[in-house]
């Protein structure tokens, strides 16, 4: 009776067991395995598309060793200008505005100047007196032909004709060089316009309806900002590395995932006692104008020196999961989170030192809506 009684007592807690086993979900999966399926998502291909998820495959590639500097923006100083009055004049209309990306020759300005106005005067006095020459002369050349008169008085109204005729123009060539118009009449005979040297971006104006501008004082500035300068500070220790031609990658604040290439094009030959650093130039494009003068940058320039192979990916395919640098990675029709060894960031990459493959798909764009989507699967488990 003993016996049976204990027998049956085993059988029951041998039951027990497996039926807990269940509970807790170790039965068919295991606790590992049920982990492991917590971290993979799987989405359609519609909704990888609306969700922005692009994936390229991870493969070592051979980058430069480079250093990363602060540098800051400025506009190319061989293409800027400071526009000025070339007379003296009362500022009678302003079009030209603060931004306005302008063209060469086009009107800034418009001016009223007594300077402009006496230069006018003063050609139509030359014109008047080489209209009376002319007519003296061809008095004289119909006389000397019917040898009414000596050839002295023919040869002295040709050289009034032809003095005359250069008091024209020089009295012209003054009044353009004060911007005037020849041509003009009546009340525009004074007025003159300020004009772009070439096309630009008006990046200061001083021009203010009324004012009375002088040539010293300059009413516009105008900067080419189809390419900029990237000034960065370089220190001292990396002078023996870098190199006039270096390629050299920028990034700004404003446009944390774009990346603009540029070259080193000159190196200071001076150093600054305070920072110990020496001011280097890179040029960059900038035809869409979005780096605009005085913006912060970070430059990463190449060095001399042998080339590493590396893994690297766009910043923004690494996002935090519970603290921990993580990738996702296609696979099986899967995206499975995976935390990585972040290294050095380099132009708007990272460099990937572990936690992935040569070859593997990893996600390079979408990322933080997977991780969106991955912690709002786990809420919902959670629950």
């Amino acid at each position: 009776m003993t016996l049976a009684i204990l027998m049956a007592l085993a059988v029951s807690l041998t039951s027990c067991g497996k039926s807990g086993d269940k509970a807790a979900g170790k039965d068919e999966h295991g606790e590992k395995g049920h982990k492991e399926e917590e971290k993979e998502l799987t989405l359609t291909t519609e909704e990888a598309t609306r969700a922005g998820v692009k994936v390229e495959a991870l493969n070592a590639q051979k980058l430069a060793t480079t250093i990363v500097v602060t540098a800051t923006i400025q506009a190319d100083q061989d293409r800027i200008a400071r526009v000025s009055p070339r007379t003296e004049g009362r500022i009678t209309s302003a079009p030209a505005r603060l931004g306005d990306r302008v063209g060469a020759g086009q009107v800034l300005a418009s001016l009223d100047s007594v300077g402009v106005g006496e230069a006018h005067a003063a050609l139509l006095q030359a014109q008047s007196e080489l209209r009376i020459a002319e007519a003296d002369f061809k008095r004289a050349e119909a006389l000397v032909a019917d040898e009414i008169i000596p050839r002295k008085d023919f040869l002295r109204a040709q050289s009034d004709r032809e003095k005359a005729a250069s008091s024209v123009r020089a009295a012209t060539d003054r009044l353009r060089l004060l911007g005037g118009n020849p041509a003009a009449s009546g009340r525009g005979i004074s007025g003159f316009a300020v004009s772009a040297p070439f096309a630009g971006t008006i990046i200061e104006k001083k021009a203010t309806l009324g004012d009375l501008a002088s040539p010293s004082q300059p009413l516009f500035t105008i900067a080419d900002l189809s390419r900029v300068w990237i000034v960065a500070d370089l220190p001292e220790a990396a002078l023996s590395q870098v190199r006039i031609g270096a390629n050299a990658k920028i990034s700004v604040p404003s446009y944390p995932n774009d990346v603009f290439a540029g070259r080193v094009s000159h190196i200071g030959a001076v150093l600054n006692k305070e920072t110990r650093t020496v001011a280097a130039r890179i040029e960059v494009g900038n035809s869409d104008g979005r780096l605009k003068p005085d913006m912060f940058a970070t430059a990463t320039i190449e060095v001399a020196g042998d080339t590493r192979e590396l893994m690297t990916l766009p910043d923004p395919a690494i996002v935090l999961m519970d603290g921990q640098p993580t990738v996702f990675v296609y696979e099986q029709g899967a995206y499975v989170a995976r935390a990585i060894q972040p290294g050095e960031r380099m132009g708007g990459r990272t460099v990937v030192t572990g936690g992935i493959k040569p070859g593997e798909q990893v996600v390079t764009a979408g990322a933080y809506e997977l991780k969106a989507r991955k912690q709002k699967s786990q809420l919902g488990h959670g629950h």
